[in-house]
Formats: C-alpha cells, structure tokens, sequence
C-alpha cells in the first residue's frame, strides 16, 4: 500500500493536531498512510518533556501544550511541517528506525541543494555547518554505534543499538545551526506529529525559547545558508523523499 501525500498548505495548529488524534484513533488495519504536509502560522509547541523555563519571552505567540516527545519547539510561515501518519507494524519497522528514516529522508532533500545534513548524537534532528553548509567532513559529535560488551541488553535498552559509553556528555552544537526539529508520538503503533524543516523563515521567535531545550542553540533555515528555493519546491521534494524512506519493508 503506496503512502499518499496531502497537502494541506496553510493550516492552524491547534485543529490539525485534533485532526491527527482523530486519524490515528480510528484507524483500522486497511487504513492508509498518509503524510500530511502544512505550513502553520505562529506558534510554540510544548513536548510532554517541556519544561516552562525554556520559554524564555513567548510574548504574543501562543503556546500549545502536545503529546510529542521533546521540549519546545517552533512553527511558522516559511516552514514545512510533514506529518507521517504511518502504521509501523505494517510498515515493519520499529520506532528508532523510523526516526532514522524521517531524518533520512531530511539529509536527502537537503542534499538537493548542495546542504550536507548532520545528526548530533543524542539530539535528534538535523543541523547544519554554519560556516561551510555544504561540507561533507564528518562531526565529531555524530551518532557513533558502540559494540555492546554482554549479549543480553539491559532493562530499557534496545538490543540493536549497543551500550551508551560511559560518562557521555551533553551533544555539542559548537558551529551548527538546526534547520530541521523532530518530535514524533506513537499510538497503537501508529505515529503522528513529525518533522518541521526550515526554508524561509523569521528566525527571531527562535530567540524567545531554548529550542528543543537547549541554552543557546542556533537556528537556520535554507534562505539564510544561501539557498534561495520556494516553500513549495522543499515541500514536494521533501514529501517524495519521505514517501521513499518511509516505504515497507519489502
């Protein structure tokens, strides 16, 4: 069963939200997938993790409290927001790897315009090199894989990813932005929420909270790393490549 693509263009937040409950508490084993894809006016979104602090000055844009993992986060004009609403089960994959495949298919899209995505290890998302947006030279601060030491994992660790190495720090983001924020909630093995990627946007909202939680963390969108592309060029791209990535195990 082929994932279809709706657009949906410029839609309020607090209805589309109610609109995925509602999908997803109703699906059925025929139901089809779908991706929604938007754009939203201005708003910050809470995750269940949120915590009131890292709304700095939200002054008049409202807050909505979501069900998403994570902690604060952005929308507004300028931004594609895509919401897989995908049964895992039938796709046969599990939640870690579907959150590599959604930032999969961000690294792609980007990549159609000579911007080299990056995954900072214990922070999901893609960044960017500020300095150098289309460097291929690995970071240091990446997800590395490690070789678990017993074969039987422990309780809340999956068996898949290996052991966390000892005394490891908080992710380092010296030199990147974020161009692209995640958040995901998963009910009966269906997801909804999703991933928002930054094209032409008023960045200064951003400076009002810590993104995602983090004291100081940079914000980008392509527009401002130079690449001058509509919001209707990355959201068809970005809406293949999720289609793509997103696909059943065969």
């Amino acid at each position: 069963m082929r994932i279809e693509i709706e657009q949906l263009g410029q839609v309020a937040y607090t209805p589309t939200y109610a609109a995925m409950q509602a999908y997803t508490a109703a699906r059925s084993e025929t139901t089809p997938d779908v991706i929604w894809i938007c754009e939203h006016a201005a708003v910050y979104t809470q995750g269940l993790a949120g915590k009131s602090d890292h709304l700095l000055n939200p002054c008049d844009i409202p807050v909505v409290a979501t069900n998403r993992g994570g902690q604060v986060t952005y929308h507004g004009p300028g931004q594609v927001v895509a919401y897989p609403l995908i049964d895992l089960k039938r796709a046969g994959y599990f939640i870690k790897e579907y959150v590599y495949r959604i930032e999969e298919a961000v690294i792609r899209t980007l990549a159609h315009f000579g911007v080299t995505g990056h995954r900072v290890d214990g922070a999901p998302g893609i960044y960017v090199r500020l300095d150098d947006p289309g460097s291929h030279a690995l970071l240091a601060q990446r997800p590395q894989r490690i070789i678990p030491s017993v074969k039987t994992p422990t309780p809340g660790q999956d068996k898949h990813q290996g052991e966390v190495a000892p005394g490891k720090s908080a992710p380092s983001f010296l030199g990147l932005g974020k161009i692209a924020a995640l958040g995901i909630k998963v009910s009966r093995n269906c997801t909804y929420h999703g991933v928002a990627l930054n094209v032409a946007m008023d960045l200064e909202p951003y400076s009002r909270i810590n993104p995602c939680g983090y004291t100081g963390l940079q914000t980008t969108d392509l527009s401002t790393i130079g690449v001058h592309a509509s919001w209707q060029e990355v959201a068809d791209l970005l809406g293949q490549k999720l289609v793509a990535y997103l696909a059943p195990r065969s």
